[in-house]
């Protein structure tokens, strides 16, 4: 049987990454304050940030089981050396799109992994450039009253109504998405597992 692997996240869109490459995590969400876990640290980068909330939430999951590999993520977008995470309102959304559009920013994930029954842990931070197009008035406003950019990281996703404004990336897709398979692959080895023992193959 496979391990269990635990994805501390609500995000859907990481969860069916996730069964799109063969595994079939459970899902528990942390509860954790990103605001106090941000207010903690001194003056992070973006990239620190994001680890530092992908570890909080891992950490926070671990400690109610026994067993499994818990997977913790943080993403968020940096434009101009600040980062930006979920803007749920509409207002903020096309603020942050009236900076984006026509540009490029850095989305970064955090990612961190805890292997419960042996304490130990790896974590990292992958980045992938996304260059934007510039949508008319009419397309953002069409686009903001989805609703889709307002529940995630950077206003945009690629996976979803907001590819039509993605003019193309740089690096990982699945990060942009939220967890990066490649990197996810890197950190369970560093803990011992091979990624294609966490497969769930139909006979």
């Amino acid at each position: 049987m496979p391990p269990l692997l635990i994805l501390a996240s609500a995000s859907p869109a990481r969860l069916t990454t996730l069964r799109n490459a063969g595994m079939a995590p459970q899902v528990r969400i942390s509860g954790v304050d990103e605001d106090e876990v941000a207010a903690s640290l001194d003056n992070p980068t973006p990239p620190e940030l994001c680890l530092a909330l992908a570890t909080a939430k891992a950490e926070a999951v671990a400690s109610t089981v026994d067993s499994g590999l818990v997977v913790g993520c943080d993403s968020m977008l940096e434009l101009a050396g600040k980062a930006y995470g979920k803007p749920k309102t509409a207002e903020v959304a096309r603020a942050r799109w009236a900076q984006m559009a026509g540009n490029a920013g850095l989305l970064h994930t955090g990612h961190c992994v805890i292997d419960v029954a042996t304490g130990k842990s790896s974590a990292d931070t992958a980045t992938t450039a996304v260059r934007f197009g510039t949508p008319t008035e009419q397309e953002l406003e069409a686009y903001v009253s989805s609703g889709e950019p307002l529940a995630v990281a950077g206003a945009f996703t690629i996976d979803g109504l907001g590819a039509i404004f993605i003019e193309g990336i740089d690096g990982d897709p699945h990060n942009v998405v939220g967890i990066s398979l490649p990197l996810l692959r890197r950190l369970l080895h560093d803990l011992g597992v091979p990624i294609t023992d966490l497969w769930q193959l139909p006979d």
